[in-house]
């Protein structure tokens, strides 16, 4: 449904969008999850043919956002940030005037208004004017206009923000009624919101695409070796004689356990082994009961944070030597101004002087 290629965007010396490639399929909830300035917003708006990009193309339905502006934009319902409304507008006028721009035929705009006011729970408020709507309704109204003409891609960024708790979960009940009917992108800096809502999350840092995979995968994709806290009765000679007979053990530690005679044992194993019932066995024939035992696996929290910080960290100290060079910049042509300005008032001063001299010396 949407192929984006090597997307490069920059404003002036900074890149918001640097290199980025990854293809949408038809029928699923997308998720662009990052921290603020991570570049969601600026990707979604080169999506949409609201900016253009320095470097590398965007394709919807097969058309060219940038070759085919016109066929493109009409597969795409975009809801920004900001809901783009008319306050003094009645939510029913509003609505059909999106409908008259984006040239749903004329016979079928009011049937079309009032199915979406309907599925949006916006019946009784058709006649309000949109300015006296609370955060949430206008939230719906927006999503409303970017559902008229019933297009194949919806782009929302930010969808939940400002709402409240209850309006929170009865938006993400709407946009996954959306999918298969619509292809879905949605972004958020807020994990439980793409969590709950999303197929598939593209994560994003420093304007670089950082991992793609749905929540599932990128815990696999990320977890790396498995970890076993397991309390046992028992010596650590006697348990380090079991530990040491099975392969899929990497490593393992020992502590003190908080029951009288118990031991805690924080083991390591590799990738995607699962020994909990080999270990029980074996554990239990050494005559060493179990008293716990808990894996432990990176929550999509983890990830999203493991991907992130590393990244985030180099770019905070730049943009902290940056900003203080910008400062010195600024003093230092402060300063050369001032001594510029200095040296006019000399020489506007020499020349007036001058000027009065010869004009004496005229006079004589």
């Amino acid at each position: 449904m949407i192929q984006v290629e090597n997307l490069v965007k920059r404003y002036g010396g900074h890149v918001a969008v640097d290199g980025m490639s990854f293809t949408v399929e038809e029928g699923k909830i997308y998720g662009f999850l990052g921290p603020n300035g991570a570049g969601k917003t600026t990707t979604m708006n080169v999506m949409t043919g609201y900016i253009a990009a320095d470097g590398g193309t965007v394709t919807i339905d097969g058309h060219d956002i940038l070759k085919e502006p016109l066929a493109a934009k009409a597969c795409i319902g975009y809801l920004p940030e900001i809901p783009p409304l008319y306050p003094d507008m009645t939510v029913q006028e509003f609505l059909l005037f999106v409908a008259e721009l984006k040239k749903v035929p004329k016979t079928e705009r009011k049937k079309q208004v009032a199915a979406l006011e309907e599925r949006l729970s916006l019946s009784e408020m058709s006649k309000r004017l949109i300015k006296n709507l609370s955060k949430g309704y206008r939230q719906r109204v927006g999503l409303a206009q970017a559902l008229v003409g019933n297009p194949k891609v919806l782009i929302l960024d930010e969808p939940m923000v400002g709402l409240d708790p209850k309006q929170i979960i009865e938006m993400r009940d709407l946009i996954k009624g959306l999918a298969g009917e619509h292809t879905v992108i949605l972004s958020s800096h807020i994990l439980s919101e793409i969590s709950a809502v999303c197929d598939h999350i593209l994560i994003i840092s420093k304007g670089k695409l950082a991992a793609s995979g749905s929540p599932e995968e990128l815990q696999k994709m990320m977890q790396g070796t498995a970890e076993l806290a397991v309390t046992v009765i028992g010596e650590q000679e006697q348990a380090q004689a079991v530990l040491d007979q099975i392969e899929e053990i990497e490593q393992y530690t020992f502590e003190e356990g908080s029951e009288e005679g118990s031991i805690l044992i924080h083991i390591e194993t590799k990738e995607d082994a699962d020994i909990r019932k080999s270990l029980s066995v074996a554990l239990a024939g050494a005559g060493m009961p179990i008293l716990s035992m808990n894996r432990s696996e990176k929550s999509l929290e983890d990830i999203f944070l493991e991907l992130t910080e590393v990244e985030e960290k180099p770019e905070t100290e730049g943009e902290t030597v940056n900003a203080e060079l910008s400062e010195e910049d600024v003093l230092k042509d402060r300063t050369e101004e001032k001594d510029a300005a200095e040296n006019r008032e000399d020489t506007d001063e020499t020349n007036i002087e001058d000027g009065e001299e010869e004009k004496d010396e005229s006079d004589l």
